[in-house]
């Protein structure tokens, strides 16, 4: 929402006015001071929209405030031109800001990846202290959008979609992002736990879909651009939910140099398939090397991999994983009851990768169980059980 400043205003009032964290005010304000606000510059004040009320016989903007529990400078602030009126007339509208307290996202649906950049459109709009960009492009063109909340010196990296057919990760990533915003602007819990506190702790970021192409494949079948390729990759089947790949028919999740050559020598697909085929080389495809490139430069404290299936999560590589990893991951299991598994026999993983090179914790979690894609039936209990994964990850 959008305030015009006046004569005295500052963030640090609109805070108050507004009940919003100031930080978030600042965050959304990067131009803006405390003090000093050019009088008739606009302020963005998240977490609010505007709607338009008509004056009813009885009104005043005392009883209009009142009735919504606003403080009246509120209503001179959005009505600037009622301020010195003695008597408003009937059927004048007034301008109210409406505070956000419910959800803007349905995650529980086929997430695909219009969607997703649709719900981030929103989200933006109305927080607009998230820090957004675009990291890259898929093979087809898609813009892969990174999303940062918060300002901490702990930064805990999750993303979702490396396999196509396991979109339903986005939707469980972009549901979270959703609830830790209502929580964070609310002053509210999620599962008893305070996030606003995390706000300056942690930076959260998050790359909802890294696998655009094939999830929209998956989801609406093929486009007549490229649908012979894909057709001739998919054994002459018109059937895509099996596909894990992107769209050349290169395994993402097969892509990093941690031990490639093993995975490559004995994966059966030796030509670009629908899944499990690793390419040519470590970090062909552009999906993989955006990945890689975000996790160099913004040098993670910790990955977490959501994927799909399985309800387990996989915590080691090699001996690489440091110390505190196994306590990560009892701390995951507990609040998942997920299982946690330190080795499983495979290499050239995004998580595989992270660990060798940082030494860092990372985690690959296998959401759900069952045959890929998931049924939305187990959209509720899913996200239950990953809630636990997402609020033990900043806490501990």
């Amino acid at each position: 929402m959008l305030v015009q400043v006046r004569k005295g205003d500052s963030l640090w009032y609109y805070s108050q006015l507004f009940s919003v964290p100031l930080e978030m005010i600042e965050d959304a304000n990067k131009e803006g001071k405390c003090e000093h606000l050019p009088v008739g510059s606009t302020v963005k004040i998240p977490a609010y929209r505007k709607v338009t009320v008509d004056f009813q016989p009885g009104d005043t903007l005392w009883t209009i405030a009142a009735s919504r529990k606003l403080h009246v400078d509120s209503l001179y602030l959005l009505n600037p031109h009622l301020q010195n009126v003695p008597q408003i007339e009937i059927g004048v509208p007034v301008q109210v800001p409406v505070r956000i307290e419910s959800k803007l996202i349905y995650g529980k649906k086929k997430y695909c990846y219009e969607t997703m950049m649709k719900d981030i459109k929103r989200l933006e709009e109305i927080y607009p202290f998230i820090k957004t960009e675009i990291i890259g492009h898929s093979v087809l063109g898609r813009a892969i959008p990174h999303i940062k909340i918060g300002n901490g010196q702990k930064h805990i990296h999750i993303n979702g979609s490396f396999h196509a057919n396991e979109w339903i990760t986005t939707a469980i990533i972009m549901t979270f992002i959703n609830d830790l915003l209502l929580s964070l602007t609310n002053k509210t819990s999620l599962r008893g736990l305070y996030m606003y506190p995390f706000y300056n702790e942690v930076t959260l970021s998050f790359v909802p879909m890294v696998n655009p192409d094939g999830v929209d494949l998956v989801l609406h079948g093929a486009d007549a651009s490229y649908k012979k390729q894909v057709v001739a990759i998919n054994g002459g089947s018109e059937d895509f939910t099996g596909w894990k790949a992107n769209i050349r028919g290169v395994d993402l999740n097969n892509q990093y140099p941690a031990n490639w050559d093993i995975e490559k020598e004995r994966k059966i697909p030796k030509a670009p398939a629908f899944r499990d085929y690793p390419g040519n080389a470590p970090l062909t495809e552009p999906e993989a090397i955006i990945m890689e490139e975000l996790a160099n430069r913004e040098q993670f404290d910790m990955v977490l991999a959501f994927h799909t299936q399985g309800e387990e999560l996989y915590w080691g590589y090699e001996g690489c994983e440091p110390t505190e990893s196994e306590a990560l991951a009892k701390e995951f299991e507990l609040v998942s009851s997920y299982k946690a598994v330190r080795y499983v026999d495979s290499h050239a993983g995004y998580k595989d990768w992270f660990i060798q090179k940082y030494k860092k914790p990372g985690f690959t979690i296998e959401l759900g169980k069952g045959v890929n894609p998931l049924p939305l039936s187990q959209f509720d209990e899913i996200y239950v059980k990953s809630l636990g994964i997402f609020l033990a990850s900043m806490y501990i």
